[in-house]
């Protein structure tokens, strides 16, 4: 439907101490400039350098990423139309309401369209607020409204600018968090460069402009860097309470703006509950970010008017669960390795009783729906037996919700990513091992965390926590390809960290033998300069090729589409259709739909299913009736739907609606023997040959070579 043709003629953070046992390994370093002032002052240049290439490399991405989206549609050149066209799916939907908040009277006014809103749902008023995570529209509409700017700057370019310049936060925090980890600023100028060059796979800000996650990341990444500055042991009081400040804010930020963040913040908990068993990092430290979490995510559930499903949420749950185990096994860290072994397995069954036993209570309670479609998808997608329920085929069958492609790490092989990656986390997961071994072992002796500060020294804490992050976030990407972004972004930051880390060299270099300061100062600094130097001779000529590279926007179906409606339909028409369709008539005309793609609610998934029967095998009564019970006074057909060929027979939208009406599938292949032969032709082919049975309930008003838009009779 959408294509893209050529276009004719046309602040960071403190530079990391080092550790006593570090200071052995980089003495050469310290001797560059002699004397304590000296050192001094080559650590504050040192900062100084790394914070403007952190500022600098951020800005270059985003100002890359900016000029990649205007040179792919030619956004500047193309109409007010084509430009809302192109924000695709779900991304239209949320820029419809910046849009309306703008176009309302007064702020007073928007803030009542978006809290009782008869527009997005037809015959129901909904509180979007509650709803979507919107807020992010909200604040940019308010900002566009009181900043003198309007004559200079029209309101999609200050919209799809600020979504690139998070674009720089995002890098940045990037940079800093490899930066702290590995103590040097050349780390996350590698980490900003492997970022960039495997921009397929780390980011799709760029076609994808407004989804939730472009607004959500750039917060995560901060929040990661944060925690990892918070890790480090002997911080001062002033520092240790700003860290969490700053934890908190990103981590409200980051829930305020995704809808997902509850499943995210999930396995944050989960690295921090595996940290915390093995004696990995500080049980206080890790208490204040349990409870910041929570925090964060009540504090959003309030401005989300007490939204259900985040009361209801797991992370809840496994939080308060975490908690009260652990005050009930006072003696969990204590005894002999078996004692210990024994005694975590019960902790983690506790944790786990107490965590189903807590959400099915809160569920019960609030008779919480909204989520039920995501568990009954992972319980398909993981073998736990076949479904034929429509929701979770819906996304079995999306390409995005499937496995990561094998040809990902072909990509990522390219920039040498993969390979530096697989080198690092082998040495740090035998680090770990070993120091969850040396842990259990020795439990018994470790009364204070000064002892197993010296237990953990070969594996700092801020170090076992990006490593179980990025082995939790890469089982994610594994399974879900949408989920790859969480991942392939912070493979950058912990590959580039140990490169260029003393304590990974050290560990390498004492297995072979070859253990000398001096060449564990080399192996650090050259190692990294090497990959730089090879990314900049493959890449860059690549880079400037696709820079150079001009197209336009072109989908002039859609366009007649929007134009006909907005020219020959009443304002107050409701219009069904598909959901990814329909939130681009919201965004383009204004018009009120039946349904739309932020899927997270139980009754719209029901009206959704049955809206698209008008792709299935039923008669026109049935549908005109169940069309007309939502309202609807046009339907829009979608040839690119009622014929695709895009998905295999079985996962079709025509075959998930079969299957679930309990119809055969069309065309060769095998059924079920327990499906039957459906009593009327499938809707959407039937209806174009104009029988009297259609003609009575449906007539055609419009049509294109992509789509037919049916005005439905009243009085039937």
């Amino acid at each position: 439907m959408i294509s893209i043709r050529q276009r004719k003629g046309v602040k960071p953070t403190e530079v990391p101490e080092d550790y006593a046992a570090q200071e052995a390994n980089v003495k050469l370093e310290n001797k560059l400039p002699s004397g304590g002032t000296s050192r001094r002052l080559w650590k504050l240049l040192s900062f100084m350098v790394g914070g403007t290439i952190a500022l600098c490399i951020g800005l270059l991405t985003s100002v890359y990423l900016a000029t990649l989206h205007e040179n792919d549609l030619w956004f500047s050149n193309i109409k007010e139309v084509e430009r809302e066209i192109s924000f695709r799916t779900e991304c239209g939907l949320y820029y419809s309401y910046y849009k309306q908040m703008l176009q309302a009277p007064t702020l007073m006014q928007g803030f009542h369209g978006l809290i009782y809103d008869n527009k997005t749902e037809s015959m129901r008023t909904i509180n979007l607020l509650q709803r979507m995570n919107i807020y992010q529209e909200v604040f940019l509409s308010i900002l566009y409204r009181v900043l003198p700017i309007q004559k200079y700057l029209e309101p999609v370019y200050f919209y799809i600018y600020t979504l690139f310049g998070l674009q720089a936060i995002y890098v940045t925090a990037l940079y800093i968090t490899s930066w702290l980890l590995s103590g040097t600023w050349l780390s996350g100028l590698l980490a900003a460069f492997w970022y960039v060059t495997n921009r397929i796979d780390t980011t799709r800000v760029e076609f994808t402009i407004p989804l939730r996650e472009n607004w959500a990341l750039p917060f995560f990444a901060i929040q990661i860097a944060a925690i990892t500055y918070f890790l480090r042991p002997n911080l001062q009081p002033l520092s240790e309470r700003l860290t969490l400040l700053a934890i908190f804010v990103s981590t409200f930020l980051f829930s305020l703006t995704w809808q997902f963040n509850q499943f995210m913040m999930l396995m944050q908990a989960l690295v921090l509950f595996t940290l915390d068993s093995l004696d990995m990092l500080p049980a206080a430290k890790a208490t204040w970010l349990y409870g910041i979490q929570m925090t964060g995510l009540l504090l959003v559930c309030i401005l989300q008017f007490f939204n259900s499903m985040i009361l209801g949420s797991l992370l809840i749950s496994f939080n308060l669960s975490v908690l009260i185990a652990r005050k009930l096994q006072k003696n969990l860290k204590t005894g002999s390795f078996l004692n210990r072994l024994g005694k975590l397995l019960l902790h983690l069954f506790a944790v786990l009783c107490l965590t189903l036993f807590l959400n099915n209570i809160i569920k019960k309670i609030l008779n919480l729906k909204s989520d039920e479609h995501i568990f009954k998808f992972l319980k398909a997608k993981f073998g736990f037996g076949a479904t034929r329920d429509f929701d979770a085929n819906l996304y079995l069958c999306e390409e995005a919700f499937g496995l990561l492609p094998f040809n990902t790490f072909g990509r990522l092989s390219d920039t040498l990513l993969f390979y530096a990656y697989i080198f690092v986390l082998s040495i740090t997961v035998m680090a770990a091992l070993a120091v969850a071994f040396h842990n259990l072992s020795d439990s018994a002796n470790q009364q204070s965390m000064g002892q197993m500060g010296k237990c953990t020294i070969i594996l700092k804490p801020e170090t076992a926590y990006n490593l179980i992050h990025t082995i939790l976030f890469g089982f994610l990407a594994l399974s879900t390809m949408r989920m790859k972004y969480l991942w392939t972004s912070h493979m950058c930051v912990f590959a580039s960290f140990g490169l260029c880390s003393p304590e990974i060299w050290e560990l390498l270099l004492k297995l072979i033998h070859l253990y000398n300061p001096k060449r564990i100062c080399i192996m650090r600094y050259s190692v990294p300069i090497l990959i730089l130097l090879y990314l900049c001779y493959k890449f860059w000529p690549g880079m400037m090729d696709e820079l150079s590279e001009l197209r336009e926007f072109y989908d002039p179906d859609t366009v007649e589409l929007m134009n006909w409606i907005n020219s020959n339909t009443p304002r107050k028409a409701v219009f069904a259709g598909s959901m990814q369709l329909l939130a681009g008539v919201k965004l383009c005309t204004g018009r009120t739909l039946t349904n739309h793609p932020h899927y997270e609610d139980n009754s719209l998934r029901e009206r959704t299913k049955a809206v698209y029967q008008i792709y299935a095998k039923r008669s026109p009564e049935d549908v005109h009736a169940l069309l007309r019970s939502f309202g609807a006074d046009y339907v829009i057909l979608e040839d690119s739907i009622c014929y695709e060929r895009r998905h295999q027979r079985g996962c079709r939208l025509r075959d998930l609606l079969d299957i679930a009406n309990g119809h055969m599938m069309d065309g060769p292949g095998e059924n079920d023997p327990d499906l039957k032969l459906a009593g009327h032709p499938r809707f959407c082919e039937e209806i174009k040959r104009n029988l009297p049975p259609y003609t009575a309930y449906f007539t055609r008003v419009f049509q294109n070579k992509t789509f037919h838009v049916y005005k439905l009779s009243r009085n039937k």
